[in-house]
C-alpha cells in the first residue's frame, strides 16, 4: 500500500521548498520517494519531478486560449486534470510503491470550496494510497493577531473541505525571531486554545477593531474555531534535521506509515531512530531553539560545521549495519551532524 503527502497551502508558504527538502530527507533515510508536480504554473521545480501536470496542461496555454487570469487559469487547469484523471492514474502506476509527494497549487480556493482538487485527491485515494494533507503556512502569520485568526479560519475550512488525515504546519520557524517578539509563547499559537486572549492585542493592532461591531465579530470567529477544536499546528525549519525528523514522525503517525509494515530493507535506520526517540522536538524545544536561545544554538552548529570541515567527515543518515545495536551506534555517531540542504535552482512558492 503506497503512501503520499498532499502538500497544500497559500502562495509563499514554502510548498516546493518543502518537497525538495523532504525528497532529500527521504532519500537519506533510504525511503524511496517521488515528487509529483500538480501546479500548472510551476515551470521551475528544484526537485526531480517524476510526474508533471504541465505535460498535460499549462497555465500559459489556458490563459491564452481561454482569456483567463492567473487564478481563474489555475482553477480551469485543475478541472482539466479532473476530467483527464486517467493521465494521472497511469503516471502513478509507473511509480509503483514509491512514497509520493504531491506539490499542489497555491490558490486557496482549491482547498476551501472548489471541488476539483478534492475530487482528484479522492481518485488518488481509490488507487490505494494512504494520504495525508499537509497544509503549510508561513510562520509570519503569528506576528499579527488578525493574520493569525485568518490562518485559523483558512486551516479549519481546508480541513473540513479535504476530509482527509490532516496536519497544519508553520513553516520557516527558524525566521520567527527576526520578526520581533510575540505576545505569547509558541505553544499558545500551535495549540490554538484560549484564543480570547488575542482580543486585546487585536484591538491594539488597528483602532477600528475597537468598534463594538468588530469586537462582536472577532469574538464570534474565535468561538467558532474553538468550538470545532480541530486546528493545531506543527512547526518546521526545512533545513534543520531535527525539525524535519520531528515532523516526519507526525506525518507517519497521521498516515499510518508508523503502524504498518511498509518499510523496506533500507528503512532500518529510520525505524531505529524513531524507536530510540531521536529527532523528537516538542514545542518547548522549538521555542528554545528558534526564539529563546537561537543565537547560542546557531553558534554551536556553526562550530560543529567548522569542525566537520576540518576533519573531513561526511556524515550520513544511511547505514547498512547488520543488527540493531550497530544501527543505533551509527545513528548516535552521525545523525547530530547531518542536515538538509535545499538547492533552489529557480522560483519556489
Amino acid at each position: 500500500m503506497p503512501f503520499a503527502q498532499l502538500v497544500i497551502g497559500p502562495p509563499g508558504s514554502g510548498k516546493s521548498t518543502y518537497c525538495d527538502g523532504m525528497h532529500q530527507f527521504m532519500s537519506a533515510i533510504g525511503r524511496k520517494c517521488s515528487v509529483v508536480n500538480l501546479d500548472p504554473a510551476n515551470d521551475r521545480t528544484s526537485y526531480p519531478c517524476a510526474l508533471d501536470v504541465r505535460d498535460l496542461v499549462t497555465l500559459e496555454q489556458i490563459m491564452s486560449e481561454e482569456d483567463l487570469g492567473p487564478n481563474g487559469g489555475v482553477l480551469y487547469a485543475l478541472e482539466e486534470l479532473e476530467h483527464n484523471i486517467e493521465w494521472l492514474e497511469q503516471g502513478l502506476e509507473k511509480l509503483g510503491e514509491d512514497y509520493v509527494l504531491f506539490d499542489c497549487p497555491g490558490q486557496v480556493e482549491l482547498y476551501t470550496h472548489h471541488s476539483s482538487m478534492r475530487n482528484v485527491f479522492f481518485r488518488i485515494q481509490k488507487l490505494g494510497y494512504r494520504l495525508v494533507a499537509l497544509h503549510l503556512t508561513d510562520s509570519y502569520a503569528l506576528t499579527l493577531p488578525s493574520l493569525y485568526i485568518s490562518t485559523l479560519i483558512l486551516s479549519l475550512r481546508a480541513m473540513l473541505q479535504m476530509d482527509l488525515p490532516h496536519l497544519n504546519v508553520l513553516t520557516k520557524i527558524d525566521k520567527i525571531a527576526s520578526y520581533g517578539p510575540l505576545p505569547f509563547d509558541l505553544e499558545f499559537y500551535t495549540e490554538a486554545q484560549d484564543l480570547s486572549d488575542l482580543l486585546p492585542h487585536l484591538a491594539l493592532e488597528n483602532p477600528i477593531m475597537q468598534h463594538p461591531k468588530f469586537q462582536g465579530l472577532n469574538t464570534a470567529v474565535i468561538e467558532l474555531v474553538e468550538d470545532f477544536g480541530l486546528v493545531g499546528f506543527e512547526t518546521l525549519a526545512v533545513e534543520d534535521k531535527k525539525s524535519m525528523m520531528s515532523l516526519m514522525q507526525s506525518i507517519d503517525r497521521a498516515g499510518g506509515y508508523a503502524f504498518g509494515g511498509a518499510e523496506g530493507a533500507n528503512d532500518t535506520v529510520w525505524r531505529v531512530a524513531m524507536r530510540e526517540g531521536m529527532g523528537t522536538m516538542n514545542i518547548r524545544d522549538v521555542q528554545e531553539r528558534w526564539i529563546d536561545r537561537k543565537e547560542e544554538f546557531d553558534d554551536i552548529e556553526r562550530r560543529e560545521m567548522e569542525e566537520e570541515a576540518r576533519t573531513g567527515e561526511t556524515p550520513s543518515l544511511t547505514n547498512d549495519a547488520g543488527d540493531e545495536d550497530s544501527d543505533i551506534e551509527e545513528m548516535n555517531k552521525h545523525l547530530p551532524d547531518s542536515g538538509i540542504k535545499v538547492v533552489r535552482r529557480g522560483k519556489s512558492d
